[in-house]
């Protein structure tokens, strides 16, 4: 029964969604807030963690002094022309992240982003994908999280895989999923409630289900609704990824994890990001 009401609800919320973006109404667009419009990073902070050279395993690097906190002196993250408009180059030379000062709960997040060309090590390799990803719900202090991130639940941005989901740093969740051809948890709304965590069978991973990424070189459209620990992962208009209950752990202790700031990260590959804006939610889309 209780798959079925969840089946459900992924099915209406889904419903919901597309039958609001295609008909935007003028309420909404008057209540969006701009966390990047192209014109500064007032309201934001970047932290680096240490630099990744050949020889140096990821234990080994996040155990070094880190770069820190706004000391970006290698444009790391930097706000460029690109096909005549001002975005957010996000470059990848160092891991690490640039976040709100501020925190959000209960909210719907968008923004754009499309790959760049430039790759770094660790990931110079033909077949390497391109990485970054949406951190959400980040609390903690900076490099909490494998020496370079704050504590978060993910929306991850990455060549094939956007929408995928990470619990980093001790977030943890529920998800309806099911074992892929490979082996692999993925999301599937008729699927079985697992939770995933660091600590769980399930591991702290869900892969997205379906893709929904456009071509290299194109825009993508992102969007992240959460609200009251329930959150939905959308590229290009597709749910990929629900998650039930956030939560985080500490000292074997969890507690709700439904506020906190927002963070995107820089993974050894170059990625652009625009129009980054929030507005509050009062609740999720309902079928009317």
């Amino acid at each position: 029964m209780r798959m079925c009401r969840m089946k459900g609800f992924v099915l209406a919320v889904t419903a919901a969604i597309c039958a609001a973006a295609c008909s935007p109404q003028k309420k909404e667009a008057e209540e969006w807030q701009y966390l990047f419009d192209g014109t500064d990073l007032v309201g934001w902070e970047t932290y680096l963690g240490a630099e990744f050279k050949p020889g140096l395993s990821w234990d080994s690097v996040r155990k070094l002094p880190p770069i820190g906190l706004n000391n970006d002196t290698a444009s790391v993250f930097s706000i460029v022309e690109l096909d005549g408009e001002r975005v957010l180059r996000i470059s990848g030379q160092y891991f690490g992240g640039i976040s709100t000062k501020d925190e959000f709960e209960n909210f719907h997040l968008q923004l754009e982003f499309k790959w760049g060309e430039k790759k770094w090590f660790p990931r110079e390799g033909d077949t390497d994908k391109r990485d970054s990803g949406v951190l959400y719900y980040a609390v903690g202090e900076h490099g909490d999280g494998d020496g370079f991130w704050l504590r978060a639940q993910e929306l991850q941005i990455q060549e094939g895989d956007c929408g995928d989901y990470w619990g980093v740093a001790g977030a943890l969740a529920d998800i309806t999923s099911t074992l892929n051809a490979d082996s692999v948890y993925q999301f599937d709304m008729g699927g079985e409630l697992r939770t995933f965590s660091r600590h769980s069978e399930s591991g702290r991973y869900c892969k997205k289900n379906p893709d929904g990424e456009n071509a290299h070189g194109e825009w993508n459209v992102v969007d992240l609704y959460a609200y009251n620990g329930t959150s939905l992962h959308l590229i290009n208009g597709k749910l990929n990824m629900m998650l039930k209950n956030s939560r985080i752990e500490n000292d074997g202790i969890e507690t709700p994890l439904t506020k906190g700031r927002l963070e995107l990260q820089s993974e050894a590959a170059e990625v652009f990001y625009r129009n980054i804006r929030i507005q509050p939610l009062t609740e999720l889309p309902k079928i009317k």
